[in-house]
């Protein structure tokens, strides 16, 4: 019995949005140096800026009607250092934020892969592939300008509106409030346009997922083969153009959401120097002190440099908002529990015997669930072989599963060398436990690169020595590249028991003391299981051995034969003992002679 596949939905996120930002913030907390130089550039540069107006001041009031033209010359050469200054301190800051925002993207990349890697095989078996990979790829990606610039420009357009409005006081207070008098309303659109398209891009990166698990299922080699021989390729790109459709809209409204909106600050914004020469004329038609033409237009151009980094400032608020629904979407997977975990002091064997026991072994796939494995008792003695048979259904793959722990028993124990595997560091179950399966799985590279996985400091001597035991070296070294060969992606230039024979040469380069074959033989055709069946021999020599087995014509020979039927063990012993009990295993042995017959 094996767990349904459905797609993984994630828990509710949390709503509390202060304790998301101060998540966020830690996020940079290991730059903290390199983001104080950036507050001192952006300090820097925010005085470089304000000092210019005060400059063309003194040259339109001062220098210019008193044709002092040596502090002309100094007024107008301060204005270009300062323009060159602000310059320089851009593409420093540009810099800085630039390297600090990439490491904090590569930091969450591998804390989301590093989680995803730690995860039980149960939370594969639930979640489609392309919706992990839309999660690392789509979501990561689409926070890269929010944490490499995004930040920055907050603090940026932040210093630039206070040191702004700091000179603009200094210049004239009252035309300083008739500039910020609609600020507070601008701030609370800007709120609003903000959380509509957060709303808008949580469903846009949900399609995105679903597109990419569409891409990832169907137009992979075995996703190819499908769809053609079942005539589903107009069908399916038919589907593809509709989750398609779904998405232009959703990038439609994301990118036109509260356009109008920032549009009209925008539009009032710019017409704001018209109404401050209105205040000024005003102001002096009304018997108010007289504004000088020099401090009018330093005061006209401060405020067209407060207006940039405050529309800046909330355009940022709105994209910071917006991204607000990416970060959510990551820290759904950084908080995903973690099922099966390393003890903090796990017992590490440096000489593994082989031994492995079951004693009263229950599993479960859900708590609440029928038990799919109970009462399971085995002793399997080091160097020794173990069959485990049963119909369809019985629970024998799970019960292979338990031994290299990819899924912790609900009850009970399994234990290696008397040590119960939920107590030992991964490394040495990882190198205790070697696992041949039905579905075998190779990278898309060179066949010397797919065995090096299981040993990256392997000579070429010893990939040769793997590949003769599992009798696939002569074959290799007949094609054009020899060990170079690619295989294509999941081996699909290689047949089937070519690739279980690569997969045995895998498993003999890492050489581990115990040895799990999970129906290994089970998809080939009798001629083929013949010759992987020899490689599986030589693969179990002096080794313990547990043997997922469909065929029993491949476990005659184990010391000991187990028959499970609805998750228990109902029969066991050797070949032999269980033909004379004419029970079980006796029914499941005619069972397959007829099969045979029937074949030829």
């Amino acid at each position: 019995m094996r767990p349904e596949r459905i797609d993984w939905t994630p828990p509710p996120a949390d709503p509390d949005r202060p304790r998301q930002v101060r998540r966020i913030l830690r996020l940079f907390r290991p730059y903290r140096g390199r983001l104080a130089v950036v507050a001192v550039l952006v300090g820097a540069s925010s005085l470089v800026s304000v000092a210019s107006p005060f400059l063309l001041r003194e040259i339109l009031d001062v220098a210019l009607p008193q044709q002092r033209t040596g502090l002309l010359s100094l007024l107008v050469l301060g204005m270009i250092v300062s323009a060159v200054l602000g310059g320089v301190f851009g593409v420093l800051q540009t810099l800085i934020s630039t390297t600090v925002g990439q490491r904090v993207m590569h930091d969450l990349r591998t804390s989301v892969y590093g989680r995803l890697q730690r995860m039980s095989l149960a939370f594969f078996t639930r979640t489609r592939t392309g919706e992990v990979q839309s999660r690392i790829a789509n979501d990561i990606g689409g926070m890269q300008a929010t944490v490499t610039s995004t930040v920055t420009s907050l603090v940026s357009n932040l210093t630039g509106v206070i040191a702004t409005v700091v000179a603009m006081l200094a210049l004239d207070w009252r035309l300083t409030v008739v500039s910020l008098l609609l600020l507070p309303v601008f701030v609370w659109i800007s709120r609003r346009v903000g959380d509509e398209r957060k709303k808008i891009t949580t469903k846009r990166q949900k399609q995105m997922a679903v597109m990419a698990a569409t891409v990832t299922e169907s137009l992979s080699v075995s996703g190819i083969l499908l769809g053609r021989t079942m005539g589903r390729a107009d069908s399916l790109t038919r589907s593809f153009a509709d989750e398609s459709e779904k998405l232009v809209d959703l990038e439609v409204r994301s990118n036109m959401a509260g356009r109008w909106r920032m549009a009209v600050i925008g539009i009032v914004m710019s017409a704001m120097p018209a109404l401050i020469y209105w205040t000024a004329g005003l102001a002096l038609h009304l018997g108010g002190p007289a504004v000088s033409l020099g401090t009018l237009v330093a005061f006209t151009s401060l405020q067209q440099g407060l207006f940039r980094p405050t529309v800046s400032l909330l355009s940022t608020g709105v994209q910071i908002q917006t991204s607000l629904a990416l970060f959510q979407r990551i820290f759904e997977y950084l908080d995903l529990p973690v099922d099966i975990t390393e003890r903090p002091d796990p017992v590490r064997l440096d000489r593994v015997k082989g031994e492995v026991r079951l004693e009263d072994v229950e599993f479960r796939y859900d708590e609440h669930g029928e038990p799919v494995l109970s009462g399971i008792d085995i002793d399997v003695p080091a160097g020794a072989s173990l069959a485990v048979v049963g119909t369809t259904g019985a629970g024998k793959s799970t019960l292979g599963h338990l031994v290299p722990r990819l899924y912790d028993v609900t009850g009970g124990r399994v234990t290696l060398d008397g040590v119960d595997v939920r107590d030992l560091d991964f490394d040495t179950l990882a190198r205790a436990v070697g696992v041949v399966s039905q579905e075998t799985y190779l990278f898309h590279a060179s066949v010397a690169d797919n065995l090096r996985f299981a040993k990256p400091d392997a000579s070429d001597e010893e990939l040769h020595a793997a590949a003769r035991a599992a009798q696939i070296h002569d074959h290799i070294v007949q094609l054009a590249d020899g060990y170079d060969t690619v295989v294509g992606e999941r081996g699909h230039r290689f047949s089937g028991g070519e690739k279980q024979r690569l997969a045995i040469a895998r498993t003999i380069l890492r050489d581990p003391p115990v040895l799990l074959l999970d129906e290994a033989t089970s998809a080939l055709d009798t001629r083929t299981e013949r010759a992987v069946q020899e490689a599986i021999d030589a693969l179990s020599a002096n080794r313990t051995t547990i043997t997922i087995a469909h065929r029993l014509s491949t476990v005659r020979g184990a010391d000991q034969i187990v028959v499970l039927d609805r998750g228990r063990v109902v029969e066991r012993g050797t070949h032999e003992e269980l033909l004379r009990m004419d029970g079980r295993y006796a029914a499941l042995v005619r069972r397959d002679t007829q099969l045979e017959t029937a074949g030829g």
